[in-house]
């Protein structure tokens, strides 16, 4: 045969999430504050879902028993599937007004039940007057601060400079980074302008007597020795150590400083401390800041002996059937084919309700294993942490591991101890001589209270860190120590020296 086209037939399996479904996991997944952004979508998407007052939610007890809203996604009967349609005229045989009806009289009945739930999980007002004042103060501090280039900019303005020279100044200022260096040399300017190098240049000098200090450096040596020349430092030792000592500098060989300058070692070491207490990055002060407003799913509270723990029930939006499309249904004018349409989106709202609701049990469930099993984390502190995975939590909770992974992502848990991600609580562990485990972010509290305990004459060595380790039975690698020590930013012995 030829070559051409030619059609073939072949089956294949792949695994395919029904749109319910994606967007139960969606909800599970997503924290408080995008969760609102998903159900606001759904509310404009379903016409018949409308979220209850915040009014009616806080007289909920008082609400009369006759108002059969939705509230409750766990047994809401599945609209009736078998209802009969002449073949002729396309319309039903028997009008399902009445199974309707009954279905809608069984929400009414369930109504109060919902009701007692709420009562029950959110009995405890977290929000207080005070709260919501301090919460409000600190929206209205909230200011937009000028860039680092606008800024230079503005100090341009209170110069004489003018043509061809300011035309210079908003070239460089354009070619100074986020941090306040300039990342294009005098000579690259040059080429590119066909201006002489030496008027670059004298513009630059200009730029860099502007605030902030050792802005317009060429790299971190200019930048610190325009800021030690701005405070009028230059016959200083720091200066020196700079200017001519940078590379032993960055490895702190200070009885290499010490022979080169002709000064003492301590003389060194004091200049080296008021060397870091200049700023190597002068624009990181303009750099926009990004707030991470955090919101609790959980709340973990002392209740005598044991803790209570609840979910942020408070900030999910509460929704129900709009009574509308209930009217509509009774309504024995409307035909078949509007019912069908109100039908579906019934089920689409139930479906969101019950994922609400499943998604606030799963996450409920999950923070009272979490306390169960670091209780002496709750009680203690960081130190007490237990080792944790999640595949132990998804067997208790009865949900696959991966589920749990989804409930704990990006949300939060406020203990007595603080405010943590609930994903701090799952760590890997290690074994102690006794047999137990430790968690090993317990160890790394450990590692960092040693080294701030240590002589910082004689700082200690990764292997003298083991030996400690293991004399209170952990038993760990001197490359676990160093990768812990790394984490914790601390820097090796020979450069912790302190003479």
């Amino acid at each position: 045969m030829g070559p051409g086209l030619q059609l073939s037939q072949r089956m294949t399996q792949s695994l395919v999430l029904a749109p319910q479904l994606q967007q139960s996991l969606a909800l599970l997944q997503a924290p408080t504050l995008e969760l609102k952004a998903l159900v606001e979508q759904e509310l404009q998407q379903n016409p018949v879902l409308e979220e209850i007052p915040e009014q009616e939610i806080e007289t909920r007890e008082k609400v009369s028993e006759s108002e059969d809203d939705l509230t409750t996604p766990t047994d809401f009967a599945e609209p009736p599937e078998d209802v009969k349609y002449d073949a002729a005229t396309e319309r039903p045989t028997a009008d399902p007004v009445d199974d309707f009806q009954a279905e809608f009289e069984k929400l009414v009945q369930m109504d109060q039940d919902w009701r007692d739930h709420f009562s029950q999980t959110n009995t405890v007002n977290r929000s207080t007057a005070e709260d919501e004042e301090k919460r409000e103060f600190m929206f209205n501090s909230i200011t937009v601060e000028n860039s680092l280039s606008q800024h230079l900019m503005e100090q341009v303005r209170d110069t004489s400079l003018q043509g061809e020279e300011l035309a210079i100044a908003e070239l460089l200022i354009g070619n100074v980074d986020d941090y306040g260096y300039l990342k294009a040399t005098v000579e690259e300017l040059a080429a590119s302008t066909n201006l002489p190098a030496e008027k670059i240049s004298g513009v630059l000098k200009i730029i860099q007597s502007f605030e902030p200090a050792g802005v317009g450096a060429r790299d971190l040596r200019e930048c610190l020795l325009l800021q030690l020349e701005r405070a009028g430092k230059d016959a200083s030792l720091e200066y020196r150590i700079i200017r001519d000592h940078m590379e032993a500098l960055g490895r702190r060989k200070m009885p290499d400083i010490a022979r080169g300058t002709g000064h003492p070692v301590e003389d060194v070491q004091e200049a080296i401390a008021r060397i870091g207490r200049l700023d190597p990055r002068p624009g990181r002060a303009f750099l926009p800041v990004t707030e991470q407003f955090v919101t609790p799913e959980v709340f973990v509270v002392r209740d005598g002996d044991n803790f209570a723990v609840t979910t942020n029930d408070e900030q999910i939006p509460h929704l129900r059937i709009s009574n509308v499309y209930k009217d509509l249904m009774s309504a024995g004018a409307n035909d078949a084919e509007v019912k069908n349409y109100i039908r579906e989106k019934i089920r689409a709202g139930k479906f969101l309700i019950k994922s609400l609701h499943q998604r606030q049990t799963t996450i409920c469930n999950i923070g009272r294993e979490i306390v169960k099993r670091q209780r002496e984390f709750m009680e203690k502190g960081i130190a007490h942490l237990k080792p944790m995975t999640m595949s132990q939590v998804a067997d208790v909770v009865g949900v696959h591991e991966t589920t749990v992974s989804r409930a704990v992502s990006g949300k939060y848990i406020q203990t007595p101890q603080g405010i943590f991600e609930m994903k701090f609580f799952f760590t890997a562990g290690l074994q102690t001589a006794s047999g137990s485990d430790v968690s090993n972010t317990s160890v790394k509290d450990m590692i960092a209270e040693i080294f701030r305990n240590e002589n910082t004459g004689k700082p200690l060595s990764d292997q003298e860190v083991v030996k400690m380790l293991t004399a209170k039975g952990i038993n760990i690698a001197r490359r676990t120590v160093a990768k812990y020590r790394d984490e914790l930013g601390i820097l090796p012995s020979n450069l912790r020296k302190v003479y």
